[in-house]
């Protein structure tokens, strides 16, 4: 059984939005920390938001003020609002999480987003 499930991926034109999710599972334990990367061709991979336990989220400066990072707790999901999309965000994308206990990583299975027109 898969720990970390994302969805929502696809083809989106440029200036648009899409929503990617990140269903895990509650015996993952306590976060700590989560956030999103991404991985373009041949590019390293990123990331683009971090989010803990205190304040707000940090986001790469490509994507501040059009991505939105969130959590809902109650069901166990991770969000990432993507909007006013560009080309340049083609890319894989991730969800990730570090768990309290045994500091352990989780990793979703990645989901494909392209910007093109």
């Amino acid at each position: 059984q898969e720990q970390v499930v994302e969805s929502g991926g696809g083809l989106v034109q440029p200036g648009g939005s899409l929503r990617l999710s990140c269903a895990y599972s509650g015996s993952i334990g306590s976060i700590h920390r989560s956030g999103w990367y991404r991985q373009a061709p041949g590019k390293p991979r990123e990331l683009i938001a971090l989010m803990d336990s205190f304040g707000s989220p940090d986001y790469l400066d490509s994507v501040k003020g059009r991505f939105t990072a969130s959590t809902d707790n109650a069901a166990n999901t991770m969000y990432l609002q993507m909007n006013n999309v560009k080309p340049e965000d083609t890319a894989v994308y991730y969800c990730w999480i570090l768990v309290t206990t045994g500091k352990l990583n989780y990793w979703g299975q990645g989901i494909q987003v392209t910007v093109s027109s």
